[in-house]
Order: structure tokens, then sequence, then C-alpha cells
């Protein structure tokens, strides 16, 4: 009795080993976030979409982390999926798809493929540069409003943060400066300046970007992060 439960036991080893032994996602689909062709920067590992795939008994969505810089990457099956980005993802509204006729959008995968997302971004931030010395940061920059019909929301704030590494918000900063929307004077050529604090162990740079906040709506929007001397 016992020989013939261990040739049982043994049996279901074999075929569990079998069962589990697939080759794992081969085909690569990367892109990133744009906004007429300009990527759309937002935080690091919090702003995500959804990819479907129809069939194969699943129940769940495969979620896709867009990185700071607006580019995402994800390991995939070969096969037919349906793109969705929440409603409550990202610093700005999906497009409607030509095909579908709504805000989901088909992606056929054959092999690897590189597909930018268009977006509707309410806020882009313009022409934002960084200058450092004497241990401070200051940047000019630029808003311009994209969504101006009934949708159009206000800005909550804007900052300009900097971190002692390549990861930079509010999580993340060692200096910031903020200014209400309501504050704004104006659009265009806004400054801002933060001192760097002492920086254990010392280094002479640090990464800064510009961030922008719209009412109502739980991810900012960013500009490029750029390396400052200082």
């Amino acid at each position: 009795m016992k020989k013939y439960l261990f040739l049982l036991l043994i049996g279901s080893l074999v075929t569990s080993c079998k069962l589990d032994n697939y080759d794992p996602p081969a085909s690569e689909l990367k892109g990133r976030i744009v906004y007429k062709g300009e990527p759309i920067g937002v935080e690091y590992n919090n702003v995500t979409f959804e990819l479907w795939e129809p069939g194969w008994g699943k129940k769940g969505s495969i979620n896709v982390n867009v990185d700071q810089d607006g580019s995402y990457a994800t390991q995939l099956f070969d096969g037919n999926y349906k793109l969705i980005i929440p409603s409550y993802q990202g610093p700005f509204k999906s497009i409607p798809n030509a095909e579908t006729k709504s805000d989901t959008i088909p992606v056929q995968l054959r092999g690897s493929r590189t597909m930018d997302i268009e977006v509707l971004p309410y806020y882009m931030i313009r022409n934002a540069t960084f200058t450092g010395g004497e241990k401070k940061v200051s940047t000019q920059f630029s808003i311009e409003k994209i969504i101006t019909d009934a949708s159009a929301k206000n800005i909550e704030e804007v900052a300009l943060y900097i971190s002692k590494t390549s990861f930079v918000d509010v999580r993340t900063n060692i200096a910031s400066q903020v200014i209400k929307g309501a504050d704004l004077k104006t659009m265009n050529r806004i400054q801002m300046q933060v001192t760097v604090p002492t920086i254990t162990p010392a280094q002479n740079f640090v990464f800064a970007r510009v961030k922008l906040k719209v009412s109502g709506v739980e991810d900012p929007i960013f500009s490029a992060i750029q390396k400052v001397t200082y």
C-alpha cells in the first residue's frame, strides 16, 4: 500500500513539473505616454494602466507601471489585448480610440512592439530650465493650459523639487518651493528657487524637476528630470 501511494506521489510530482515547465513571456510591449509625441512626466510607480486579455479564464488585468519619464515596458505572451487607462490614473484624460469609439485601445502583439499612448493632459509644463550656484537651484518655466472646455480644471499648486538621486517627487525631495495656484500671477516665465541643504555624503549636484498639481486630480504632471551642479 505504501509503495502504491509512493508511486502515485511521484507521478503527481512529475505531472506537476510538466505543467509548470512552460516558457516565460518573450514579447515586449513598450512605449511612452505622450501628448502630441511629447512624453508626460509623472511620479515614479504611481501611475499605471491595465491590459486585459480575453479568454484563458483570467479574472484580472495585467497592471503596467509608467516610469517618471512617461515610459513603460512589460513582458507579455503574444495575443490580443485591451488597453485601458482608468479615469483616476494620470494627470490627463484618455482620448477615445478610433476603432472602439471608447477609451479601450486594442493591442495586437505578435513579437515585441513599441507603441506610444496618446493622451490629453490638463496642462503642460513648457521650457523648464534649471541653474545652480552658491548652494541654490533655480528654475524658470511656463505653463500651457491644454483642456479649455467644460472639463477644464484649475491649478492647485506648482512646486520645484530637488533630490539627491534621480528619483524626484514629493516623497524623495530634500528641498522644495511651492506656489499655490491662486497665488500664480502669470503662466509665463515663472521663477522658483530652493536652497540646497547639507548632503551626506557630500556631492556637488542634485536632480531637479517642476511639478504641477491639478485641482481634483490625484496625479501631478512633471517636467523632465535634470541634473544640476550647484
